[in-house]
């Protein structure tokens, strides 16, 4: 199992952009000497990194800087409903551009979220976490949507296929995605050897006041199916009268999900691609996603060596 970054902010300075953006050229050098230095093995990028529309020349260029800088290019992200009315063409258009723009830098992952935004921005259930509602949520979703989806996902995979690319369907709050039952539902339904799933646990942690399953039991059940592997951590406070949980960001080790457990499972099942540790979105994210590496790398050591 190799170990990816897929960061969640790249302030580095001078770059004080967008967090989740790929930083400016002049900070970009010494932030992938660093993120190489930690360690890891591989990099993921959103269809932001090589601008707008992107073309292939701009992306094999930027396919030897990761590469010269030790991190190659192992994953793209970008996607959306491929359901929703008034979302299914731009989405569908902006997973296909996922789709080359992970085969030009040589990644060989198009990561894609089935996520909508709410409908009421300012009624239950909108927020990103920890409600007892979520607005496009598999608990409303209809078996037409499924359907719709798995069409547009064989289209998708069948162009993925012929490139050389996997597509991983991450499990994600604001989607129809949003548990193992229905993961497994719609990879069914799409019946493509190069689509499965991203069995991104924090995203199920975290989507209710109250998680909708068990983590451990979301990735034994998960494990057999998927193509990539994001992984964050998070502390949950629960306010019971209010039907509503805070949650706080950490690294891997010091949150609720057991990812001792959790890599297990995905080892027994044969799992040998990416685990990417998704980073912490504020603060000095390289010391603290330094630490989730460090703690997914001792994980792995003592899984070899039979003492784990």
């Amino acid at each position: 199992m190799k170990v990816a970054y897929a960061f969640r902010r790249a302030m580095y300075y001078p770059y004080d952009g967008p967090p989740f953006i790929f930083p400016a050229s002049e900070a970009r050098p010494g932030w992938l000497r660093q993120i190489a230095a930690l360690g890891f093995d591989g990099i993921e990028v959103g269809l932001d990194a090589v601008g707008g529309e992107g073309t292939e020349q701009r992306a094999r260029e930027l396919r030897r800087e990761l590469a010269d800088a030790g991190v190659p290019c192992v994953a793209v992200r970008g996607g959306g409903s491929l359901a929703h009315p008034r979302l299914r063409e731009a989405s569908g258009k902006r997973l296909e551009r996922t789709i080359r723009l992970a085969s030009w830098l040589g990644a060989g992952v198009a990561n894609t979220g089935l996520t909508t935004p709410p409908h009421d921005p300012h009624g239950p259930g909108a927020h990103n976490w920890g409600e007892s509602t979520s607005q496009g949520s598999s608990r409303t979703a209809t078996e037409a949507e499924y359907e719709a989806t798995a069409a547009a996902l064989r289209t998708a995979g069948d162009l993925a296929a012929g490139l050389g690319v996997d597509i991983s369907i991450e499990v994600h709050q604001h989607s129809i995605v949003d548990n193992s039952w229905a993961a497994l539902h719609l990879l069914d339904l799409v019946d493509r050897p190069n689509v499965g799933v991203n069995p991104d646990l924090g995203n199920i942690y975290w989507t209710y006041d109250e998680p909708e399953e068990a983590t451990e039991s979301a990735i034994v059940a998960l494990a057999p199916r998927a193509k990539y592997w994001h992984c964050k951590n998070m502390l949950r406070l629960n306010i019971p009268q209010l039907r509503y949980s805070v949650m706080q960001r950490v690294p891997l080790p010091d949150g609720d999900i057991d990812y001792r457990f959790a890599i297990s499972a995905m080892r027994a099942a044969g799992y040998d691609s990416y685990l990417a540790v998704e980073g912490v979105p504020s603060g000095d994210q390289l010391t603290a996603d330094g630490k989730s590496l460090a703690y997914v790398r001792a994980i792995l050591r003592e899984l070899e060596a039979g003492t784990c």
